[in-house]
Formats: C-alpha cells, sequence, structure tokens
C-alpha cells in the first residue's frame, strides 16, 4: 500500500476516494523510563528510551490506519497526518489519519 503526506501520489491517478481512514494507540509512561528521562534532563542529550516508544507509537497507529484502508478496498492512502494529545498525566494518543483511495 502506498501511503503519502502529499494529496496526489505522481504518475498516479486517484479513481475513487473512499474516505477517511485512521489508527490511534495510547501509551503510558513508566517509572524506569520517567527515572532515566530525569537523569537526561540533568545531563542532557536524547531520552532514547522515549524516542523508541514514540517511533513503535506511531508505526502501530500506521499499521491500523492501513488496515482500516485495505478494508474499504484501498490501495493507497493519501493526506496522512499524526496528532499526539495528552490523555491524561502520563499517557498520550498518537494518531494517524488520511483519505483512503484507489489509485490506477
Amino acid at each position: 500500500m502506498i501511503v503519502v503526506t502529499s494529496d496526489t501520489i505522481p504518475g498516479r491517478e486517484i479513481k475513487e476516494v473512499l474516505g477517511l481512514v485512521k489508527g490511534n494507540t495510547i501509551r503510558a509512561r513508566n517509572i524506569g523510563r520517567d527515572i532515566l528521562a530525569g537523569l537526561k534532563n540533568i545531563v542532557g542529550g536524547e531520552v532514547s528510551d522515549y524516542t523508541k516508544m514514540m517511533a513503535e507509537s506511531r508505526e502501530q497507529a500506521l499499521d491500523r490506519m492501513q488496515e482500516s484502508a485495505t478494508a474499504l478496498g484501498a490501495n493507497a492512502i493519501v493526506a496522512v497526518r499524526f496528532v499526539t494529545t495528552s490523555v491524561m498525566d502520563g499517557a498520550a494518543e498518537l494518531l494517524a489519519y488520511g483519505t483512503a483511495v484507489v489509485i490506477e
């Protein structure tokens, strides 16, 4: 499946627009990561545990979005965007959404 952030796919024609598709995940921090993050805050540098957690969250949200598109009969998703929202103290939702389409 082709997944792009643009509204069109160069060299391809959109034959049918199937509608909005989305995928999300909610992740919570844990005490071990918070302790390491606190230490990194003192000395500076990347908090690699959080970087890894967010990368995994993005992939899971993308996978769920693609599953939704496949269920509609799409072979591509255009105009993909990501949104992150705090849902409670220590937990955040990552949402991926876009438009499912059939391309030629």
